[in-house]
Protein backbone atom coordinates (compact mmCIF):
# COMPACT_ATOMS: atom_id res chain seq x y z
CA UNK A 1 0.00 0.00 0.00
CA UNK A 2 1.62 3.08 -1.25
CA UNK A 3 1.46 5.74 2.05
CA UNK A 4 -0.76 8.55 2.24
CA UNK A 5 1.84 11.29 2.01
CA UNK A 6 3.40 9.77 -0.51
CA UNK A 7 0.35 9.72 -3.05
CA UNK A 8 -0.43 11.81 -5.75
CA UNK A 9 -2.98 14.23 -6.83
CA UNK A 10 -4.79 17.33 -4.87
CA UNK A 11 -5.90 17.90 -1.59
CA UNK A 12 -8.59 20.62 -0.73
CA UNK A 13 -6.44 22.57 1.49
CA UNK A 14 -8.08 26.25 3.18
CA UNK A 15 -10.00 26.22 -0.22
CA UNK A 16 -7.23 25.97 -2.65
CA UNK A 17 -6.76 23.07 -4.57
CA UNK A 18 -2.76 21.90 -3.93
CA UNK A 19 -0.55 19.38 -4.87
CA UNK A 20 -1.01 16.42 -2.32
CA UNK A 21 2.60 16.23 -1.23
CA UNK A 22 2.27 20.17 -0.14
CA UNK A 23 -0.75 19.65 1.93
CA UNK A 24 1.77 19.83 4.88
CA UNK A 25 1.62 21.31 8.81
CA UNK A 26 4.26 22.60 10.85
CA UNK A 27 5.17 20.12 13.66
CA UNK A 28 4.44 23.37 16.33
CA UNK A 29 0.75 22.62 15.47
CA UNK A 30 -1.80 22.60 18.49
CA UNK A 31 -4.02 19.68 16.63
CA UNK A 32 -0.84 17.69 16.48
CA UNK A 33 -0.09 18.34 20.59
CA UNK A 34 -3.30 18.76 22.24
CA UNK A 35 -5.76 17.00 20.34
CA UNK A 36 -7.47 20.38 18.47
CA UNK A 37 -8.98 18.15 16.02
CA UNK A 38 -12.45 16.87 15.11
CA UNK A 39 -12.87 14.94 11.49
CA UNK A 40 -15.23 13.10 9.16
CA UNK A 41 -15.31 10.05 7.18
CA UNK A 42 -17.17 9.51 4.32
CA UNK A 43 -17.95 6.73 1.53
CA UNK A 44 -18.32 7.42 -2.17
CA UNK A 45 -20.43 5.20 -4.34
CA UNK A 46 -20.55 5.64 -7.69
CA UNK A 47 -19.55 8.50 -7.39
CA UNK A 48 -21.30 10.13 -4.53
CA UNK A 49 -20.97 10.82 -1.09
CA UNK A 50 -23.85 9.05 0.97
CA UNK A 51 -24.97 10.82 3.81
CA UNK A 52 -22.81 14.35 2.94
CA UNK A 53 -25.32 16.61 4.09
CA UNK A 54 -25.13 14.65 7.45
CA UNK A 55 -21.48 14.28 7.74
CA UNK A 56 -21.34 17.97 7.36
CA UNK A 57 -23.31 18.78 9.96
CA UNK A 58 -21.86 16.56 12.03
CA UNK A 59 -18.39 18.05 11.87
CA UNK A 60 -19.78 21.33 12.54
CA UNK A 61 -21.34 20.17 15.43
CA UNK A 62 -18.03 18.39 16.30
CA UNK A 63 -15.72 21.86 15.87
CA UNK A 64 -18.63 23.93 18.02
CA UNK A 65 -18.34 21.62 20.50
CA UNK A 66 -14.40 21.74 20.51
CA UNK A 67 -14.79 25.98 20.60
CA UNK A 68 -13.94 25.96 16.98
CA UNK A 69 -15.04 28.09 14.45
CA UNK A 70 -15.04 27.02 10.96
CA UNK A 71 -14.31 29.57 8.61
CA UNK A 72 -16.71 28.22 5.86
CA UNK A 73 -20.40 27.40 5.51
CA UNK A 74 -21.59 24.11 5.37
CA UNK A 75 -22.07 24.62 1.97
CA UNK A 76 -19.05 25.61 1.22
CA UNK A 77 -17.85 22.55 2.91
CA UNK A 78 -20.36 20.40 0.77
CA UNK A 79 -19.06 21.91 -2.38
CA UNK A 80 -15.58 21.36 -1.78
CA UNK A 81 -16.46 17.42 -0.98
CA UNK A 82 -17.83 17.26 -4.11
CA UNK A 83 -14.94 18.86 -6.21
CA UNK A 84 -12.29 17.11 -4.67
CA UNK A 85 -13.97 13.78 -5.08
CA UNK A 86 -14.55 14.95 -9.26
CA UNK A 87 -10.64 16.41 -8.90
CA UNK A 88 -9.68 12.81 -7.59
CA UNK A 89 -11.84 10.90 -9.97
CA UNK A 90 -12.75 8.55 -6.85
CA UNK A 91 -15.27 6.48 -7.55
CA UNK A 92 -15.53 4.40 -5.05
CA UNK A 93 -14.02 5.33 -2.16
CA UNK A 94 -13.29 7.48 1.25
CA UNK A 95 -13.41 11.43 1.79
CA UNK A 96 -11.71 12.87 5.24
CA UNK A 97 -12.48 16.18 5.90
CA UNK A 98 -10.16 18.01 8.78
CA UNK A 99 -10.54 20.63 11.24
CA UNK A 100 -7.37 21.50 13.06
CA UNK A 101 -6.30 24.74 15.27
CA UNK A 102 -2.68 26.03 14.12
CA UNK A 103 0.56 26.76 15.14
CA UNK A 104 0.07 30.40 16.56
CA UNK A 105 0.56 29.64 20.50
CA UNK A 106 2.05 26.40 21.81
CA UNK A 107 0.24 26.11 25.07
CA UNK A 108 -3.12 24.51 26.60
CA UNK A 109 -4.82 27.94 25.38
CA UNK A 110 -5.42 28.36 22.11
CA UNK A 111 -7.43 31.33 21.75
CA UNK A 112 -5.31 32.89 18.85
CA UNK A 113 -4.94 29.99 16.78
CA UNK A 114 -5.96 30.20 12.96
CA UNK A 115 -8.67 27.11 11.53
CA UNK A 116 -7.31 25.34 9.58
CA UNK A 117 -9.70 22.86 6.96
CA UNK A 118 -8.84 20.35 4.92
CA UNK A 119 -10.06 17.40 2.44
CA UNK A 120 -8.90 14.45 0.72
CA UNK A 121 -10.15 11.73 -0.69
CA UNK A 122 -9.03 8.43 -2.67
CA UNK A 123 -10.55 5.13 -3.65
CA UNK A 124 -10.87 2.44 -0.85
CA UNK A 125 -12.39 -0.90 -0.68
CA UNK A 126 -13.78 -3.09 2.30
CA UNK A 127 -12.33 -2.10 5.83
CA UNK A 128 -12.00 -5.83 6.66
CA UNK A 129 -10.66 -8.92 4.29
CA UNK A 130 -14.04 -9.35 2.21
CA UNK A 131 -13.91 -13.10 3.49
CA UNK A 132 -14.08 -11.90 6.58
CA UNK A 133 -16.89 -9.87 5.82
CA UNK A 134 -18.79 -12.85 4.70
CA UNK A 135 -17.60 -15.96 7.36
CA UNK A 136 -17.64 -12.93 10.46
CA UNK A 137 -15.02 -11.35 11.59
CA UNK A 138 -14.05 -11.87 15.37
CA UNK A 139 -13.68 -9.18 18.47
CA UNK A 140 -11.47 -9.60 21.55
CA UNK A 141 -12.94 -7.54 24.70
CA UNK A 142 -10.79 -4.23 25.22
CA UNK A 143 -9.27 -3.46 28.69
CA UNK A 144 -10.37 0.41 27.83
CA UNK A 145 -13.53 1.46 28.36
CA UNK A 146 -15.51 4.53 26.75
CA UNK A 147 -15.12 7.20 29.39
CA UNK A 148 -17.82 8.64 31.16
CA UNK A 149 -19.67 11.40 29.15
CA UNK A 150 -18.68 14.92 31.85
CA UNK A 151 -15.17 14.02 31.02
CA UNK A 152 -14.72 13.93 27.23
CA UNK A 153 -17.10 15.87 24.70
CA UNK A 154 -18.17 12.39 24.22
CA UNK A 155 -20.60 12.52 21.02
CA UNK A 156 -18.36 14.48 18.80
CA UNK A 157 -15.49 13.01 16.15
CA UNK A 158 -13.04 14.31 17.70
CA UNK A 159 -9.06 13.14 17.32
CA UNK A 160 -8.17 12.45 20.72
CA UNK A 161 -11.35 10.10 21.34
CA UNK A 162 -9.79 7.87 19.26
CA UNK A 163 -6.56 7.16 21.21
CA UNK A 164 -8.09 4.43 23.21
CA UNK A 165 -9.33 2.52 20.20
CA UNK A 166 -6.07 2.59 18.45
CA UNK A 167 -4.59 0.83 21.47
CA UNK A 168 -7.85 -1.58 21.72
CA UNK A 169 -7.67 -2.31 17.93
CA UNK A 170 -3.60 -3.22 17.95
CA UNK A 171 -4.15 -5.40 21.04
CA UNK A 172 -6.72 -7.18 19.31
CA UNK A 173 -4.81 -7.61 15.92
CA UNK A 174 -2.06 -8.65 18.15
CA UNK A 175 -4.59 -11.56 19.37
CA UNK A 176 -5.52 -12.64 15.83
CA UNK A 177 -8.79 -10.32 16.07
CA UNK A 178 -10.07 -8.15 13.89
CA UNK A 179 -11.02 -5.56 16.15
CA UNK A 180 -12.52 -5.02 19.65
CA UNK A 181 -15.68 -4.56 21.13
CA UNK A 182 -15.53 -1.48 24.15
CA UNK A 183 -17.64 -1.66 27.45
CA UNK A 184 -18.56 1.68 29.06
CA UNK A 185 -17.70 3.42 31.76
CA UNK A 186 -20.69 1.77 33.79
CA UNK A 187 -19.83 -1.70 32.31
CA UNK A 188 -21.87 -1.80 29.83
CA UNK A 189 -21.47 -2.45 26.23
CA UNK A 190 -20.38 0.40 24.19
CA UNK A 191 -19.22 -0.03 20.71
CA UNK A 192 -16.13 -1.41 18.62
CA UNK A 193 -13.13 1.14 17.83
CA UNK A 194 -14.51 2.54 15.41
CA UNK A 195 -18.06 1.01 14.23
CA UNK A 196 -21.50 0.24 16.52
CA UNK A 197 -22.28 -3.08 17.56
CA UNK A 198 -26.15 -5.02 17.19
CA UNK A 199 -26.69 -8.39 18.40
CA UNK A 200 -29.99 -10.28 17.69
CA UNK A 201 -32.18 -12.59 20.29
CA UNK A 202 -35.40 -14.39 18.81
CA UNK A 203 -35.73 -11.81 15.64
CA UNK A 204 -35.15 -8.80 18.01
CA UNK A 205 -32.43 -6.58 17.23
CA UNK A 206 -30.64 -5.35 20.29
CA UNK A 207 -28.19 -2.57 20.14
CA UNK A 208 -26.33 -0.14 22.80
CA UNK A 209 -27.76 2.67 23.71
CA UNK A 210 -25.60 5.85 22.31
CA UNK A 211 -25.33 7.52 25.25
CA UNK A 212 -21.48 7.33 26.08
CA UNK A 213 -20.41 7.22 22.33
CA UNK A 214 -20.95 8.30 18.83
CA UNK A 215 -24.45 7.48 17.55
CA UNK A 216 -22.75 6.63 13.86
CA UNK A 217 -24.75 7.52 10.70
CA UNK A 218 -24.48 4.09 9.58
CA UNK A 219 -25.71 3.12 12.69
CA UNK A 220 -29.18 5.48 12.52
CA UNK A 221 -29.53 4.01 8.80
CA UNK A 222 -29.40 0.70 10.17
CA UNK A 223 -31.89 1.08 12.59
CA UNK A 224 -34.51 2.32 9.76
CA UNK A 225 -33.69 -0.14 7.19
CA UNK A 226 -34.33 -2.63 10.07
CA UNK A 227 -37.78 -0.95 11.34
CA UNK A 228 -38.78 -0.76 7.21
CA UNK A 229 -38.37 -4.69 7.51
CA UNK A 230 -40.73 -4.63 10.57
CA UNK A 231 -37.87 -5.75 12.71
CA UNK A 232 -37.92 -4.44 16.52
CA UNK A 233 -35.03 -2.70 17.34
CA UNK A 234 -34.36 -2.27 21.48
CA UNK A 235 -31.72 0.76 21.81
CA UNK A 236 -31.27 0.26 25.63
CA UNK A 237 -27.97 -0.73 28.15
CA UNK A 238 -26.32 -4.53 27.54
CA UNK A 239 -24.89 -5.86 30.57
CA UNK A 240 -22.08 -8.57 29.55
CA UNK A 241 -23.88 -11.05 30.84
CA UNK A 242 -26.35 -11.00 27.82
CA UNK A 243 -23.83 -11.75 25.33
CA UNK A 244 -24.23 -15.67 26.19
CA UNK A 245 -27.83 -15.23 25.07
CA UNK A 246 -27.34 -13.74 21.86
CA UNK A 247 -27.54 -15.55 18.26
CA UNK A 248 -26.37 -13.05 16.00
CA UNK A 249 -23.83 -9.69 16.27
CA UNK A 250 -22.53 -7.21 13.47
CA UNK A 251 -20.76 -4.18 13.30
CA UNK A 252 -21.94 -0.94 11.52
CA UNK A 253 -20.00 1.96 10.13
CA UNK A 254 -19.09 4.38 7.22
CA UNK A 255 -15.66 2.22 7.08
CA UNK A 256 -17.14 -1.03 8.52
CA UNK A 257 -20.37 -1.03 6.51
CA UNK A 258 -22.56 -3.94 7.36
CA UNK A 259 -20.07 -6.66 9.03
CA UNK A 260 -21.15 -10.29 10.44
CA UNK A 261 -19.44 -10.97 14.09
CA UNK A 262 -18.85 -14.85 14.26
CA UNK A 263 -16.96 -14.49 18.22
CA UNK A 264 -15.96 -11.94 20.71
CA UNK A 265 -13.80 -13.16 23.03
CA UNK A 266 -15.45 -16.86 24.45
CA UNK A 267 -18.97 -16.02 22.53
CA UNK A 268 -19.76 -17.00 19.68
CA UNK A 269 -22.36 -16.46 16.68
CA UNK A 270 -24.06 -17.42 14.12
CA UNK A 271 -23.46 -15.60 10.57
CA UNK A 272 -27.36 -15.93 8.81
CA UNK A 273 -28.86 -14.98 6.18
CA UNK A 274 -30.76 -11.88 7.37
CA UNK A 275 -27.42 -10.33 8.11
CA UNK A 276 -26.79 -10.93 4.18
CA UNK A 277 -29.92 -9.55 3.30
CA UNK A 278 -29.30 -6.43 5.75
CA UNK A 279 -25.92 -5.74 3.54
CA UNK A 280 -27.58 -6.26 0.55
CA UNK A 281 -30.51 -3.54 1.65
CA UNK A 282 -27.49 -1.33 2.90
CA UNK A 283 -25.70 -1.75 -0.43
CA UNK A 284 -28.41 -0.76 -2.92
CA UNK A 285 -29.25 1.94 -0.28
CA UNK A 286 -25.94 3.91 -0.43
CA UNK A 287 -25.62 3.23 -4.56
CA UNK A 288 -28.63 4.56 -4.97
CA UNK A 289 -28.33 7.80 -7.49
CA UNK A 290 -28.93 10.48 -5.77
Amino acid sequence: MVPYDKRTGKIWYNSELVDWADAKIHVLNHGLHYASCVFEGERVYDGSIFKLEEHTSRLFYSAKRMGMTIPYSEKEINDACNKIISVQNVENGYVRPTIWRGSEMMAISAQQTKIHVAIATWEWGSYFDPKLKVEGIKLNISNWRRPAPNTIPWDTKASGLYMICTMSKHDAEAKGCSDSMMYDHRGYVAEATGANIFFVKDGEVHTPLADTFLNGITRQTVINLLKAKNITVHERHILPAELDYFEQCWLTGTAAEVTPVSQIDKYKFTVCNAIKDLSESYQALVRKKK
